[in-house]
């Protein structure tokens, strides 16, 4: 049984293996090769506690291409709504005899709650502030299929930092690589505390600029806003004017550089329609390909290690 709880403590042998293992299943993802039969007769739940459109429907895309069967319970309309705690909503439905639970939530922690009191494998989709790892999977082997190596790559990531546990799993997968980050974005949401992300000095530096963080870059991440954590207090009226990825700003960044975005995408708020749909820059959709690959190779990892 193999939980997948967060990027923290993770080794870089073991998170090359887990992108190994999502290169491989590319083509299954495409739907370019049959599924897969690792979860035939087994059952996988979703248990999403916080609303999610990428994570929940490519999860859901993973266990059908590894050939077995999801459903998905979220908060409205379950028992949470009469005061069951998450923990006993995964007690009841790990005794349904399902193989693997999928959870999000927003309790920082949440997942680790589950998986301690649960028998079976759980896979954290992102806990409050806490790290969403799958994402953080996804897009360095985003980054890697675009860039090759990461080692002494530096990319920058651009926005609500102090609310985005992608960020954080992001942070700490590339530093696992051998990348340095540049976490950009007002002093409000991008604290110098973050540079602890890494335990190596220098690895991860912050910068309240967004024009000079740009000038040698190999990747830029863009992170919306956070409204739902509150995050709407900590920006000014003109947060697009200096922290938005706009054309003019693309113009700036060195012809290989790519752009990512976990989603959901403010438009015309942190990046633009023009940045967001660039035909030579944006990796954008192909993040979500990959989702679909990355999960798969998280949910093989769960049931078969």
């Amino acid at each position: 049984m193999h939980d997948f709880l967060q990027i923290e403590g993770m080794t870089r042998v073991q998170l090359e293996h887990l992108l190994d293992a999502t290169n491989t299943n590319i083509p299954h993802a495409e739907g370019r090769q049959p599924a897969k039969s690792t979860l035939d007769g087994k059952v996988v739940a979703n248990v999403f506690f916080e609303d999610s459109t990428r994570t929940r429907c490519s999860f859901e895309t993973a266990v059908h291409r590894l050939g077995g069967e999801v459903f998905t319970v979220a908060a409205a309309g379950s028992s949470a709504s009469k005061g069951e705690s998450l923990v006993d909503t995964a007690l009841n439905i790990e005794a349904m005899g399902v193989a693997v639970m999928v959870v999000r939530c927003a309790i920082s922690g949440g997942a680790a709650m589950v998986a301690k009191a649960l028998k079976i494998p759980v896979i954290n989709a992102g806990d409050g502030r806490h790290e969403h790892p799958t994402q953080g999977l996804l897009d360095v082997a985003t980054l890697r299929e675009a860039l090759g190596s990461l080692d002494g790559r530096c990319v920058a990531i651009v926005g609500d930092v102090a609310n985005s546990r992608v960020a954080r799993s992001t942070t700490k997968a590339l530093c696992l690589l051998g990348a340095r980050v540049r976490l950009v974005g007002p002093p409000t949401l991008v604290s110098h505390a973050m540079q602890a992300l890494s335990t190596v000095p220098g690895q991860v530096e912050v910068s309240h600029d967004l024009d000079a963080a740009l000038a040698d870059v190999d990747a830029v991440i863009m992170l919306r806003i956070q409204l739902e954590r509150a995050a709407g207090s900590a920006i000014s009226s003109d947060y697009r004017i200096l922290y938005g990825l706009t054309h003019a700003r693309i113009r700036r960044l060195p012809a290989h550089a790519v752009v990512l975005h976990p989603g959901p995408m403010n438009r015309g708020v942190e990046i633009d329609d023009s940045v967001a749909d660039d035909p030579g820059r944006s990796r954008i959709l192909r993040q979500v390909t990959l989702g679909v690959a990355s999960r798969m190779a998280v949910l093989e990892r769960a049931v078969v290690g």
